[in-house]
């Protein structure tokens, strides 16, 4: 073996991270390449959990382009929540492949330039492959992909576990189903590769084996006050999840265990609300509901952390998407700026002044009808969870504040649209 060839299998084996360092992530640690060469070399299986912002779908990418030179005849099966997150960590692989630093480690290696014979959103293999198995050295899918017919050397899932899945029991059970299904395409003698962040006590990381946890105190990427900061940005759920990679109990939340529906046309000729943001840490929410004949309500919730102006052209499409009718909105703040903008875009709105306390409102309205709301699918997950980590202390509470405001509006006019009735 000449010298050369024994230095990079030395780099490669002892310090890949520096191949990193070499394609722009100057930021890796030696933590990273504790993580690296788990994945790398490891032959059990193995879930890392890791806060926001630790680089750790970084060191994911490294491993799938590392491992198509070390051990060009293995095929990897990558999963993520939905194709379009996998297409962004098989851009990034390719990325590095391509890269100077990789091409002169393949020289090294195997006296060969590396070409590729695939390369796409979703599927990567080179020239160095020689198996006759005939499937790519790396795939990526969606979770929710079928996978009939599918085998792997190795697979890897890469937060398959999302807010989604802190709101939705349904989801969660979903996304419990799926990877246990994964099990049964791993080849004898392969190995699971797990890395995400929890979000709920019965999500699908609670059946994941061998499960090593490394929080934002104990990483040591992120400074004391970087973690202020990220504290009082959110939730304190949401900055439990993301970050101490713990789930805060919610035996005395106001507001849990939401139920929802895929069917939209439930929710035709609802009413509409919209909570506006204008400046500040506000959020601007828009909310619909509709009262079925078995007292149920269908609801719809989205929530943008910009100024309304920005939203509206966003509200127009969901208000003709689900045919809805009036549009409330409170005239406070805005003199009736907001009013009159809604009428400008031909959609019916009324206005109304708000006298009552906010907490008042919520705890009132919204926790009164909370178990006869079903939320269409779509919600936006942001906004559902903003109602969950309600309290009278909450920093965000524009979502609750839409949802208490539009059913008192329909308690008062017994769910009936006063408005616009037929769609746009």
């Amino acid at each position: 073996m000449n010298s050369k060839k024994k230095q990079t299998l030395d780099l490669l084996y002892y310090e890949p991270y520096k191949i990193g360092h070499w394609v722009g992530f100057n930021d890796l640690t030696e933590l990273h390449n504790k993580w690296l060469r788990s994945f790398l070399y490891t032959e059990e299986n193995q879930t890392l959990l890791a806060h926001r912002g630790s680089y750790k779908t970084t060191d994911l990418s490294l491993f799938l382009a590392i491992h198509t030179v070390i051990k060009p005849n293995e095929n990897v099966l990558f999963f993520r929540k939905t194709d379009d997150d996998v297409r962004e960590v098989m851009v990034q692989t390719q990325k590095i492949l391509k890269s100077g630093a990789m091409r002169q480690v393949v020289h090294n290696l195997y006296n060969v330039e590396m070409r590729f014979d695939k390369e796409n959103n979703s599927e990567i293999h080179t020239n160095l492959c020689t198996s006759t198995k005939g499937v790519s050295q790396v795939i990526g899918l969606g979770i929710g992909t079928s996978i009939t017919g599918k085998h792997a050397d190795i697979v890897v899932t890469d937060d398959i576990v999302n807010l989604k899945d802190r709101i939705s029991k349904a989801e969660r059970e979903r996304t419990k189903i799926q990877y246990m299904e994964l099990q049964n395409i791993c080849n004898r003698g392969g190995r699971f590769i797990n890395t995400g962040t929890p979000w709920h006590k019965e999500d699908a990381i609670s059946i994941m084996p061998n499960v090593k946890r490394y929080d934002c105190y104990s990483t040591g990427l992120i400074t004391r006050d970087k973690l202020e900061q990220l504290r009082q940005s959110m939730s304190d759920s949401l900055f439990a999840a993301n970050y101490e990679l713990k789930h805060i109990a919610d035996k005395d939340a106001m507001f849990k265990d939401p139920k929802f529906t895929a069917d939209e046309s439930l929710i035709f000729n609802g009413l509409a609300h919209i909570d506006a943001a204008y400046d500040g840490k506000d959020g601007t929410a828009f909310t619909a509901f509709k009262k079925q004949k078995d007292g149920s309500i269908i609801g719809f919730g989205k929530r943008w952390d910009r100024h309304v102006d920005d939203c509206l052209k966003e509200i127009e499409m969901y208000h003709q998407r689900l045919r809805l009718g009036t549009i409330e909105c409170e005239e406070n703040a805005d003199k009736g700026y907001l009013k009159k903008e809604i009428r400008e875009m031909s959609l019916p709105v009324h206005g109304y002044h708000e006298s009552m306390n906010k907490f008042v409102k919520i705890s009132t309205h919204l926790r009164k009808n909370w178990k006869n709301i079903i939320w269409l699918e779509d919600t936006d997950p942001e906004y559902i969870n903003e109602i969950l980590d309600y309290s009278e202390f909450a920093d965000h509470d524009d979502s609750p504040d839409s949802a208490a405001s539009l059913l008192r509006k329909m308690e008062k006019k017994n769910g009936v649209n006063t408005g616009f009735t037929g769609g746009l």
